[in-house]
């Protein structure tokens, strides 16, 4: 496979997951000069420039260098979900993979007792929408209190000030939704 076939690739990959150049250089860590410059065969990567890009557009390093078609869709297996588990009793399983585009969404999990933290918190401008599929939580919003029971949904600017807490006996299930994904600290 020749370097403009890699930067096609990349072009390609790059579009299917509605990226700028500028985005995907940002996410990458290289210009978007050079991201140009790569997808018109004008410049080569290196393999460790290649494995950021792959990273970035969340496909294997074999995906850039071997042509194929090009999905827009990304599939996460339930198995293969990456997962993060809390101190306070709260499990957060992604849903979708970076790079987002307009939707980051979680399955969590939550202990009785288990919740978001101790305070509440606040962070970017995205909208929030969490379903309860088992359970009850207890959602603060700044000095708003709703107690959200199985089925119930609702919808909160993250910079509102927040907290969700399990307030049942049992362990609760939700869905949680940011639009757009809240960027990183």
């Amino acid at each position: 496979m020749t370097g403009n076939d890699v930067g096609e690739q990349v072009r390609r990959y790059r579009v299917a997951r509605r990226l700028s150049q500028r985005a995907l250089g940002e996410q990458a860590g290289v210009t978007s000069g050079f991201i140009s410059q790569l997808e018109t065969g004008r410049a080569n990567a290196s393999i460790s420039t290649l494995r950021r890009l792959a990273d970035a557009l969340g496909v294997g390093l074999a995906d850039l260098v071997e042509p194929g078609p090009v999905s827009a869709a990304r599939v996460v297996r339930a198995d293969a979900r990456r997962t993060l588990t809390a101190s306070d009793g709260m499990t957060k399983s992604f849903l979708t993979e970076p790079p987002f585009g307009h939707v980051e969404m979680y399955a969590v999990t939550m202990e009785p007792g288990g919740s978001t933290g101790p305070t509440q918190y606040r962070h970017g401008e995205s909208e929030e929408v969490l379903l309860v599929l088992r359970g009850r939580v207890r959602v603060e919003l700044a000095d708003e209190v709703h107690l959200l029971a199985e089925g119930d949904s609702i919808v909160f600017s993250s910079s509102t000030p927040h907290r969700v807490a399990n307030d049942g006996d049992g362990e609760a299930e939700l869905v949680w939704v940011n639009s757009p994904p809240t960027p990183p600290d």
